[in-house]
């Protein structure tokens, strides 16, 4: 029977590169395309470990304190979706009734929530060497339009926020990944109880490290 992994001994500093560990959500369209599996698979395939796996239906309250709402990070959602309305040509103002960024983060925001409890997501735990950067590498660019060939987003979804902005609802790009360490631990402690968390090796482990 696996050990459990506790928050503290993910928090500790101290500890060897290859116990990082980080937060991915499989999206409710990763979930609803039957994706989950590919995506654990490639995550796998990389030698990352799983150490924390569950479908869950998450309500609004989870997601609202999932995603931040301070007004720096609001501010930066908005002007990614004006600056997308600029590069193809749309008139920002017309289609969303401002051309403030902080007000546009707020509406994108609400969208999002809204997406994310529009059907149940996984959530997994992921651990190994920079498993932060890792998995968001594995998952690729925000916007699945630019993402690269080969990674989750670039070989599984073609949306964009010019797509989304115009129908008033969130960008489907399939997971979520934390973007930092400090990030990657509370949002992991937002989503798993200890006991849910695990310690094992992997067959491969002392081959590959």
């Amino acid at each position: 029977m696996a050990n459990e992994l506790s928050f503290d001994m993910m928090s500790n500093m101290d500890n060897h590169p290859k116990q990082e560990t980080t937060l991915l959500l499989v999206k409710p369209d990763g979930v609803k395309r039957g994706l989950t599996g590919e995506i654990i698979r490639r995550i796998e395939l990389r030698g990352l470990k799983i150490v924390g796996l569950a479908m869950i239906t998450p309500s609004r309250d989870e997601l609202d304190r999932h995603y931040p709402k301070d007004d720096a990070w609001l501010s930066r959602v908005g002007q990614k979706t004006l600056s997308t309305y600029e590069k193809y040509g749309y008139d920002a103002k017309k289609e969303l009734g401002t051309t403030d960024a902080l007000e546009i983060g707020k509406e994108v925001r609400g969208w999002l929530l809204d997406f994310m409890t529009s059907g149940p997501i996984v959530k997994v735990a992921v651990q190994g060497i920079h498993a932060v950067d890792m998995v968001r590498k594995l998952v690729g660019a925000t916007m699945p339009s630019a993402a690269e060939m080969g990674t989750i987003r670039g070989d599984f979804s073609v949306d964009s926020a010019a797509a989304a902005n115009r129908d008033k609802r969130s960008v489907h790009n399939l997971a979520h990944a934390s973007e930092l360490i400090e990030e990657a631990k509370k949002e992991l402690m937002l989503w798993f109880q200890e006991n849910e968390i695990h310690d094992y090796k992997r067959a491969e482990e002392d081959i590959m490290f």
